[in-house]
């Protein structure tokens, strides 16, 4: 796709109380979350929750704007715990089409939920928004052909509105019980891109470049949150919001830091080429980043439905988060 325009964990401490006088050393408690292996509580669905605020124009950066709300949705597991993992979805569709409520999605997201997961499935601005892009994206494109053009453009809303999301979420981790240590975003195509640019690129990354006297929505954001991914579930997607940081930026973002990567992608994918996941594939292996590599034999774009030894995407990717983790399972 656009591709071919530009080829240990923080943990939870509890700290243990002692009487005065008394020679015992306060031992940190670390509380690492609990799921189910199999689907076991009921989840309810939240939908339409504002997460935030964005701009749209008549056409890019024109002067013509209008504020259109950004929604989420939530799927809550019906349980009294107080330390729950997140998984925030992001949905694909070329950054010009798709939902949140993409039937995969939705199907994804109830998986997680019923086992113990704060989930998040959110919606962000699209290409026919024309969310406001920065100077120097609009001097790198010049050349460009025109029919690329507004897909690339609208890569940058798209990535600003999903650090939003996951503010957002940070910001409201006491209201659902997240342990904000243990965060995984993913999603599908454009959503596995957008997914990829969340957790690699710094925090600053698709947010600073518009400061909020360029952007008074942004101010909607909470941009006094900081958050630090650890998982991350590539469907389909590639590297290319990393590529166009180095490109515009001259940014290196990869990095031994990086988050342990989730990797499938059909061998016969004719909207992003197989070639995006091999090449994900090496930057992990060159920078020493954990990873697990899932090619699909003979598929095209977006097989939800695939199984790898019997086991669906859900359930591979439930596993490796589980592992990177270390989350606790019953």
């Amino acid at each position: 796709m656009m591709k071919q325009i530009f080829a240990g964990l923080l943990m939870m401490v509890f700290l243990t109380s002692c009487d005065k006088g008394d020679d015992t050393i306060n031992t940190p408690v670390i509380s690492v979350p609990t799921v189910k292996l199999n689907a076991t509580y009921a989840v309810t669905i939240t939908e339409d929750i504002t997460y935030a605020e964005g701009l749209s124009h008549d056409s890019w950066n024109s002067a013509t704007t209008t504020i259109v709300p950004l929604l989420m949705d939530a799927y809550v597991p019906e349980n009294n715990l107080q330390n729950r993992p997140v998984l925030m979805l992001i949905h694909g569709g070329g950054f010009s089409g798709g939902s949140k409520q993409q039937e995969a999605l939705v199907s994804m997201a109830t998986y997680y939920a019923s086992r113990g997961f704060v989930v998040f499935s959110i919606d962000y601005r699209l290409r026919g928004d024309k969310g406001t892009i920065p100077q120097e994206w609009i001097d790198a494109t010049t050349n460009v052909d025109p029919a690329e053009l507004d897909q690339l453009l609208a890569m940058y809303p798209a990535h600003r509105d999903a650090k939003a999301a996951l503010r957002w979420i940070i910001a409201n981790a006491d209201n659902y019980h997240i342990n904000t240590d243990y965060i995984t975003v993913g999603g599908g195509s454009a959503g596995a891109i957008t997914s990829i640019g969340l957790g690699v690129s710094e925090l600053g990354d698709y947010t600073d470049e518009i400061p909020v006297n360029g952007d008074n929505t942004l101010s909607t954001t909470n941009l006094t949150q900081t958050y630090e991914v650890q998982t991350i579930l590539d469907f389909w997607g590639s590297n290319v919001s990393i590529e166009v940081l180095e490109l515009i930026y001259g940014y290196q973002r990869f990095d031994s830091n990086d988050p342990a990567l989730f990797i499938t992608h059909g061998t016969e994918d004719p909207t992003v080429p197989f070639s995006s996941a091999e090449d994900l594939k090496t930057i992990c292996e060159t920078n020493e980043i954990d990873f697990v590599y899932y090619p699909l034999e003979g598929r095209g774009h977006g097989p939800w439905g695939a199984t790898v030894n019997g086991k669906s995407l859900s359930e591979l990717s439930f596993n490796f988060i589980v592992e990177n983790q270390s989350l606790n399972v019953e």
